[in-house]
């Protein structure tokens, strides 16, 4: 008889005070795990990814949001004014009822509200504590604020990112926010582990720059052992041609990126042109022979790619063994038979916007139940259960805090 399956977090209780991307990003993760998380958030001064789109169904709203009900899957709502000196007793009740307390705000911001982890050890002495900050907690440029679109060039991202003889460019995402988040959902993992052999809790200091830094090594690497940084070069790279993204034949801007790794790679391709004497033409014969033609590279490579539509190209491409692939469009991701027979998609019955589809969980657990367990929250929609069953509030206290004003 099998065993069911546990989720590795049950029974571990996050009070969340994240917002906007890097820290829900971690505390998502939790979730994932089976950890309860309660996301503390205030209608006074609504998370920003609440009034981000893509709305579900064009009507903008606080829980319409896809950006805010993607990132907040299986958590929990409830709403405080920590403007409040009632709220920030509510808040004091939460963390001492959980085992981590997670924030992301400027260095500082939860001490002088009175949540900082000296207050917040001494309510629970086992107490892991996250702060998810832009430069971390010390240094020059602690008390500074950060967002993910300037972490990209702040981290060196943008030095490295664009086409010879242009500028410098942002990379399409705001690379420092997921980043941060994974780094610190790892460091939490840890710090659980540790808990577990020692019983002692602890402060976990996250700078985001330096979590966005370690996913580019090779280019500080290049700076510190030769004395150069890398040039930016497009979609080429130093160690292997052709490599790049070519359009394919049809109207609808459909590409195919192509990536060929060595000698062998590139005879194969030269059949598939139909002249297998370029295998052995000296322009191309060897990588650096290839670097040196690349303009002439390319052009053949377009040419071949130009006369045939994306899911023909890469079926002869994928057939001579060669890294080959449509360059996915949201739709084809959405529909991909792949993805769909891995499960990686989830579609939950939202309270206000209904069943649509999203993101699930990249990794699978053979023996531990890891998957999306709830819709994204409405705003404040866990207030009175959470107060009720986690902080100990009678009803009558709870009335008078709302007619207050402090659950807002």
């Amino acid at each position: 008889m099998s065993m069911p399956r546990r989720a590795p977090l049950a029974g571990i209780r996050v009070a969340d005070f994240t917002w906007v991307w890097a820290g829900p990003h971690c505390t998502l993760q939790l979730a994932h795990l089976g950890a309860e998380v309660i996301r503390v958030e205030t209608a006074t001064r609504l998370c920003v990814t609440r009034m981000l789109p893509p709305f579900a169904r064009f009507q903008p709203g606080p829980n319409r949001s896809g950006y805010f009900n993607q990132y907040n899957q299986g958590k929990k709502s409830i709403t405080l004014d920590l403007k409040r000196p009632e709220a920030l007793e509510v808040a004091r009740r939460l963390c001492a009822a959980s085992d981590i307390v997670a924030e992301n705000f400027a260095a500082g911001v939860m001490d002088r509200m009175g949540l900082g982890y000296t207050v917040l050890r001494e309510l629970r002495p086992d107490l892991i504590m996250i702060a998810l900050s832009g430069y971390g907690a010390t240094g020059p440029d602690a008390h500074k604020v950060s967002y993910g679109p300037a972490q990209v060039p702040l981290s060196g991202f943008s030095s490295v990112t664009g086409y010879r003889g242009h500028p410098p460019m942002h990379i399409g995402i705001s690379y420092g926010d997921p980043t941060g988040g994974l780094h610190g959902a790892v460091a939490v993992l840890a710090a659980l582990l540790h808990r577990a052999r020692t019983g002692a809790g602890q402060y976990i200091d996250v700078s985001q720059w330096e979590t966005t830094m370690a996913v580019l090594p090779e280019a500080l690497l290049a700076q510190t052992l030769n004395g150069a940084p890398p040039e930016r070069d497009g979609n080429r790279v130093p160690y292997m041609a052709p490599h790049g993204i070519f359009r394919a034949a049809g109207d609808d801007d459909r590409w195919v990126a192509l990536a060929i790794e060595d000698d062998a790679q590139w005879a194969r391709f030269a059949r598939l042109l139909g002249d297998p004497e370029l295998a052995r033409d000296a322009r191309f014969a060897t990588l650096a022979a290839r670097k040196a033609h690349e303009d002439i590279l390319e052009r053949m490579v377009a040419a071949w790619i130009g006369g045939r539509s994306p899911e023909e190209a890469v079926a002869a491409l994928q057939a001579a063994g060669l890294p080959a692939f449509v360059a996915a469009r949201n739709r084809d991701l959405a529909e991909d038979p792949h993805l769909q027979a891995r499960g990686y998609f989830v579609t939950l019955e939202h309270p206000e916007v209904g069943a649509l589809l999203h993101c699930g969980v990249p990794w699978r657990m053979s023996a531990s139940d890891s998957r999306v367990r709830a819709p994204a929250p409405c705003l404040g929609q866990h207030t009175e259960e959470v107060l009720r069953d986690v902080c100990g509030y009678r009803p009558d206290e709870i009335a008078r805090l709302q007619a207050a004003g402090v659950l807002a």
